[in-house]
């Protein structure tokens, strides 16, 4: 297993390489540029020495003479402990020395090798390796006393210092450098990794990793689309099942999240600080549940984060609130009334007026039979018809006269939509006009027709109930909004709603106090799909 090392340890670790090997780089390049300047100086110095020799008459008189050497090395030798370089050599044309240091040398041949351009009047400078080491030397041509000739060439040469030298001359501001360097960067890598532990909340990098990699791991392996968000819109994140159900790419770098769902009502979000929770939404012509949670960090507006639910639990919530459960309790209000006139039947037989009891039989047959035959002959899908059926019961059991429109046909749904969807509509709009109608004197009579195909969906239910204020009207499909003072309600016409926005349909709504109310819903076809 892997050692973890604290980030300050990692730092001052860090801290100490750099300051060290700076240092030392520093050290070493000053170094060199401090004998790269010496060599220069020196150079500079030789040369003029060297002309002032080679203009001395008792030198240029005497070179390439015989015993020239006996004159030429005393006045060479006074110079050179007078300038302190470390030797003069006056050469003939023949390359035979007249002075050196070690009078031994005086008369042998010089073979320097870097003279010839010297015997050819050239003055320069060169750095050579000689008797006593590496040198700049400097050659300058000896003329004769009208210049017109040359008679030798004075060398003077200036040892060059080693870097053995110059590193023990300045070791001491080297080591007071580096001391100095290491102090100062390792107080400032401690204080920095302080303030970044402090950023951090006092985690590790390895812990802020592994963090990362579980928070990861548990947004991939959630059952839902999970989208974040910067406060401008920004995707940043996005799951593998977000990117499944917007088509998006698993390689595709995210954008802006008005862009990825610019086909609905999405796209025309103008601020991610406002909550929602579970409003459909169409995508790539399938219904999700869409839920907005702004983030805050500090109290400033960070980012959001949106979940996508698929069809199926929009359709199970659908089906729970107002669709199955809804059939479900019409059915039993259906049952409830075929017992009541059970009894009555059941009543007059033991009476014996049994011309009545089958008068009532054959009126509920054929009243039963007529709708039945309606409705299977024009709705295909048998949620929704037992829906109407179930609807009809309740509206008797109300006292409430139930008319489906004999136009009514429904064979297919709109693509896209759910028949769960089309009973959440449909029992809503019931569900509200048979409790208009109950409790009222007069005409008790709700009036439906449910037409549609792959194209369109019509939804037509009116009543004669009591109708809807203005107040009414602009509040009846906000959520927990009713003119029933019972918990749980005002549920249904915000689904409506919800639904019928999603599928970018219309709702239109024909109302008047006291005299009834007629809603309209119109749902078309609509691609509403993700393009890149």
């Amino acid at each position: 297993m892997e050692k973890n090392i604290s980030l300050r340890t990692k730092m001052l670790i860090l801290s100490f390489s750099l300051v060290l090997f700076s240092v030392l780089a520093s050290g070493l390049f000053m170094l060199f540029s401090v004998s790269s300047a010496f060599e220069k100086e020196l150079g500079q110095r030789a040369i003029a020495i060297a002309r002032t020799v080679a203009q001395l008459p008792d030198i240029r008189d005497n070179v390439g003479q015989p015993g020239g050497e006996e004159i030429i090395q005393p006045i060479a030798e006074r110079v050179r402990l007078a300038t302190n370089v470390n030797y003069i050599v006056i050469i003939d044309m023949n390359r035979i020395r007249y002075s050196h240091p070690s009078e031994s040398l005086i008369g042998t041949v010089f073979e320097g090798g870097d003279e010839r351009a010297a015997l050819s009047e050239h003055e320069y400078t060169s750095k050579a390796q000689g008797v006593q080491g590496y040198a700049i030397r400097a050659f300058v041509p000896i003329m004769d006393e009208e210049g017109i000739r040359q008679v030798g060439v004075a060398v003077v040469g200036i040892l060059t210092p080693t870097f053995q030298s110059l590193l023990k001359q300045y070791q001491g501001d080297l080591l007071w450098s580096l001391v100095w360097g290491l102090l100062i960067g390792l107080a400032g890598s401690f204080l920095l990794a302080h303030n970044i532990k402090k950023q951090t909340y006092n985690l590790e990098p390895y812990e802020i990793a592994k963090l990362f990699e579980e928070r990861s791991a548990v947004m991939q392996a959630m059952d839902m689309g999970i989208i974040a968000t910067d406060e401008t819109g920004q995707i940043q994140f996005m799951n593998k099942l977000a990117k499944e159900y917007t088509g998006v790419p698993e390689q595709t770098s995210t954008g802006q999240l008005r862009e990825l769902f610019r086909h609905n009502w999405l796209g025309t979000l103008d601020h991610l600080n406002r909550s929602f929770i579970h409003k459909p939404a169409m995508v790539q012509g399938t219904m999700y549940l869409v839920s907005l949670h702004p983030i805050y960090v500090r109290d400033q507006f960070a980012g959001a984060v949106l979940t996508m639910t698929d069809h199926t639990e929009a359709h199970r919530l659908a089906e729970e609130l107002t669709g199955i459960k809804s059939l479900v309790d019409d059915l039993r209000a259906q049952n409830h009334e075929y017992m009541n006139r059970l009894h009555s039947i059941a009543g007059l037989i033991q009476l014996g007026r049994t011309e009545e009891a089958l008068n009532i039989i054959l009126d509920e047959t054929e009243d039963e039979e007529h709708l039945a035959r309606l409705i299977r002959n024009h709705i295909s899908n048998y949620a929704i018809s037992g829906l109407l059926l179930g609807k009809r019961s309740k509206a008797r059991e109300a006292g409430v006269t139930f008319e489906l429109d004999p136009a009514s046909h429904l064979k297919e749904l709109v693509r896209g939509l759910k028949a769960g969807e089309v009973i959440t509509i449909l029992g809503n709009l019931l569900d509200n006009a048979i409790e208009s109608c109950a409790g009222r004197e007069g005409e008790k009579r709700v009036w439906c027709q449910v037409s549609g195909d792959r194209e369109q969906l019509v939804v037509e239910v009116s009543d004669t109930g009591k109708g809807m204020s203005e107040a009414e009207q602009q509040s009846m499909f906000e959520y927990g909004y009713s003119t029933k003072a019972a918990t749980g309600r005002g549920i249904g016409l915000a689904l409506v709603k919800q639904i019928v926005d999603a599928h970018q349909g219309s709702i239109t709504v024909d109302t008047q106090v006291g005299e009834g109310t007629a809603v309209k819903v119109e749902i078309k076809r609509t691609e509403g799909e993700w393009h890149d």
